[in-house]
């Protein structure tokens, strides 16, 4: 059986020629120019790789990444653009995207890469739907956190956070790592965000009578653990 490539796609000639291409290449392909219609293809799976342009016209490729793996899908992706910036290439690749290839391409090079990301091993394990940290349990997909019994109301920009310590817990997150990760910041703001965010989340996460799991370690930026 031919692997499937969703493409997602809004220039009509640059799709109609990926489309044609990957087929001639042995590939089964499901194309679409909408953002928005390539999420619903993805989440709903059978796709071994995605082709997605990162300007599109509804959802931008890169919301739809970081909403297909928000979702718990791994399938690998490759993005296309006409930005070469680093920056530009860096956003991709932490939205989740495993590649970037930069417009105008070869076909060859775009199907070299694709093989590359498709000859990766597949995951052994099921797919990540719960981080947890002693008795604090992050849900990825419904996007809720709990402690033991009692479920913790985070706002957005504190689940982010939450979830950026949790994946990391063990290890020293500094300031900036911080303020790249969760406020996509390229340059030091020169405010107090970061430990008035982490003052807020500390009292959500550590009651009263409970284990304190966000550490600050001095001179560098914060642990969240289960023991120091």
């Amino acid at each position: 059986m031919s692997r499937r490539i969703l493409v997602v796609e809004d220039d009509q000639d640059t799709q109609a020629y990926l489309a044609k291409a990957l087929r001639e290449a042995g590939y089964t392909v499901e194309a679409t120019a909408s953002g928005r219609d390539g999420l619903v293809h993805a989440i709903g799976g059978g796709f071994d790789a995605m082709v997605i342009d990162r300007m599109l016209p509804d959802l931008d490729g890169l919301s739809l990444v970081r909403s297909v793996r928000a979702a718990g899908i791994q399938t690998p992706a490759i993005l296309l653009t006409a930005l070469s910036a680093i920056d530009e290439r860096v956003n991709g690749l932490r939205a989740g995207a495993d590649d970037y290839v930069v417009k105008p391409f070869s076909f060859a090079e775009l199907s070299a890469r694709l093989e590359a990301v498709l000859r990766r091993p597949a995951e052994t394990k099921a797919e990540q739907t719960q981080i947890a940290c002693g008795d604090l349990e992050l849900d990825l997909i419904a996007r809720t956190a709990r402690r033991g019994d009692r479920r913790i109301e985070l706002l957005p920009r504190e689940f982010q956070m939450l979830e950026y310590l949790m994946r990391r817990q063990g290890r020293v997150v500094t300031r900036t790592m911080l303020l790249e990760g969760v406020w996509d910041y390229r340059f030091d703001p020169r405010t107090n965000v970061i430990d008035v965010h982490i003052s807020r989340l500390r009292r959500k996460i550590d009651a009263e009578g409970e284990q304190a799991l966000i550490h600050t370690v001095r001179g560098a930026g914060y642990k969240l653990a289960a023991a120091i």
